[in-house]
């Protein structure tokens, strides 16, 4: 059986939001706050990185036809998957592989997938970008 190395990197807004989170986080600490909802994202973002760094398809792939033309525009988006997060906070993903040229996968003889986060959206946020509507 090969093994499959799977590279998590957030781009774009994601890594923005997730620096911001992280700054957010560190400041609350400092004033001595042990416990917040910032503390409480942060941990479950980094919790489904690593769950999706050893399984990369664990969150729930979105129908082609419903991925938002952003992501097509700005990333050259061809799948995407989207995991729950805490407060109905959402991390939107699309998987990669790399190309055949690439001396690393050459290297290692691994499935190598590229996981690139492109955004942790509040749930408003999200049903917005996606078109949902409210009923």
């Amino acid at each position: 059986m090969t093994e499959k190395r799977v590279s998590v990197k957030l781009v774009g807004e994601a890594k923005e939001e997730y620096l911001k989170l992280k700054e957010t986080v560190r400041r609350e600490k400092e004033k001595g706050v042990s416990a917040s909802f910032h503390q409480t994202l942060l941990r479950g973002i980094n919790a489904k990185i690593a769950l999706l760094k050893q399984k990369c398809d664990y969150g729930t792939q979105i129908p082609r036809k419903l991925i938002p033309r952003k992501y097509v525009t700005l990333y050259g988006v061809t799948n995407l998957w989207k995991v729950e997060l805490p407060g109905f906070w959402r991390l939107v993903y699309t998987l990669k592989q790399p190309q055949r040229g690439d001396s690393e996968v050459r290297e290692v003889e691994v499935l190598f997938v590229w996981l690139d986060v492109l955004d942790i959206k509040s749930h408003p946020d999200y049903d917005e970008l996606f078109s949902y509507r409210k009923k």
